[in-house]
């Protein structure tokens, strides 16, 4: 097989190559990093790439693949290449959270995801470009630079982690974990045209968030298809002392398939979420996953909801958390840190504990609003993005076009769908569906009942199948 094939290959078909014996770990490995360093130069999705450790590796793997009898189960990701978010600790491995200040941080031990992907013998090739902190809807930092989109020099990759998407999107590695405070992970899956998910919070531990009790954030995969998806949440699922949200038992994700009949599945449809202006494109492709749904047996329903805007709510948690965390350094450091992050946690200084506390009293209000939504419906279909991905100089405090109509807020108007679902913990994945007129994907978000992952994993791999858009690497043929 050419070298360059193998790296356009699905975890899932990896998989089933290394336990036939057809293909080792080490030629795979080989395969991504000649397609990473013919790329990075283009893309910039990498801070650190970790050749020598990804080969030393994939060697290991190879003996052990090597030692174990023909029929025998192997690990669940033996032999498999992945990225990490350079948010998430790797021991011994560069972990800069794309700052100035912490550009020679080396942690002393791996966050409990990354140590869960050793465990199932997958491989980390390197660790992808975010902004400062993962402070923003958009990936370029004071160090590093910005990355540009998988599928357009011109256009963002989106944020936070837009370099997991975009490594991704552009067959760096079949599988990435990312991060996801707000839409972190959805928003550049979405952008890119890859699958990101944000799962029920506590099915997949977070070992570095600084708020045990009031989480919002979580450690997530990003892939190219629905299964390898379920791959990964089968690796990092499970109780965790750390995390007091994580629990157990554990869904069997590795068996979330597509479905051939939706026949008494229910699903609530929602074009808008607190915001008025969508795409003519979002809304077409929008209606054509519905139809498909319908198609296949499920009831597709408008779902009738008055929802105040998400953002200033999810602004008051989250800038509140900033405030707390990065104060002192923005007063010791302000120079060398990235301006848009530096401006939020000034403007947080105006939010008081009652303002928070307020906030707290919303989002539970929020969690029961939703969970009143899917007592009625099985999971809920709407956009994830209200267009495209956004120009490559665009940023956080610019107005975006959306069909000619000039809107002031990137949060409220790009991405109102995502923030609300990092507040109640229920688990939202975002799927690509097909490429808009400007050549750039489009995407939709399904929402699941809570702690029910692999209900909404069958879902999305069903929507997948009838959408045809099949894994697709930005520059590859379809």
């Amino acid at each position: 097989m050419a070298t360059e094939e193998l790296s356009l290959r699905t975890a899932a078909e990896l998989r089933a190559m290394i336990a036939a014996r057809t293909v080792s770990p080490v030629e795979i490995v080989d395969a991504v990093l000649a397609r990473v360093e013919r790329l990075q130069p283009e893309l910039n999705c990498f801070i650190t790439i970790c050749a020598d450790q990804a080969r030393a590796a994939a060697r290991v793997s190879e003996h052990r693949i090597a030692a174990t009898p023909r029929g025998e189960p192997l690990r669940l990701l033996e032999g498999i290449p992945y990225t990490a978010k350079d948010l998430i600790d790797t021991e011994g491995v560069r972990t800069t959270f794309g700052s100035r200040i912490l550009e020679n941080n080396v942690p002393k031990a791996d966050a409990v995801a990354i140590a869960r992907m050793k465990a199932a013998g997958a491989i980390l090739i390197g660790k992808t470009t975010t902004p400062e902190y993962g402070h923003k809807a958009f990936t370029d930092a004071p160090l590093y630079g910005r990355t540009r989109n998988a599928w357009s020099a011109e256009r963002s990759c989106a944020g936070s982690s837009g370099g997991a998407a975009c490594a991704v999107a552009s067959g760096l590695a079949p599988l990435a974990l990312a991060t996801d405070g707000g839409g972190s992970t959805r928003i550049p899956a979405a952008a890119n045209g890859v699958v990101g998910i944000k799962q029920t919070i506590g099915v997949i531990p977070h070992s570095q968030a600084p708020d045990l009790f009031g989480g919002y954030t979580y450690v997530t995969p990003t892939t190219r298809t629905v299964g390898d998806t379920a791959l990964m949440m089968q690796a990092l699922a499970g109780l965790y002392d750390g995390d007091p949200w994580s629990f157990a038992p554990v869904e069997d994700f590795s068996a979330a398939g597509a479905r051939e009949k939706l026949t008494g599945l229910r699903i609530g449809l929602l074009p808008r979420f607190g915001n008025s202006v969508v795409s003519r494109e979002v809304l077409a492709t929008l209606d054509r996953a519905a139809k498909l749904l319908s198609e296949a047996g499920a009831a597709v329903e408008p779902l009738e909801a008055q929802i105040e805007p998400i953002e200033p709510l999810w602004r008051v948690i989250n800038h509140s958390t900033w405030r707390a965390r990065f104060a002192v350094m923005v007063e010791k450091h302000r120079d060398i840190m990235t301006p848009t992050l530096v401006r939020q946690v000034d403007e947080a200084e105006a939010f008081s504990a009652t303002d928070y506390q307020l906030a707290a009293f919303k989002r539970g209000l929020l969690f029961r609003t939703v969970q009143g939504w899917l007592a009625k419906y099985d999971a809920l279909l709407m956009p994830t993005l209200t267009r495209t991905a956004l120009p490559i100089g665009n940023n956080l405090y610019d107005p975006i076009d959306i069909d000619g109509l000039s809107l002031p807020e990137v949060r409220a108007a790009w991405f109102p769908y995502t923030m609300a679902f990092n507040l109640t913990g229920h688990p939202a994945i975002t799927l690509p569906t097909e490429l808009a007129s400007d050549g750039l994907p489009l995407a939709l978000q399904l929402v699941g009942r809570f702690r029910q992952d692999a209900n909404l994993l069958r879902l999305a791999a069903t929507l997948e199948a009838l959408c045809g858009w099949n894994g697709r690497i930005a520059g590859e043929k379809a």
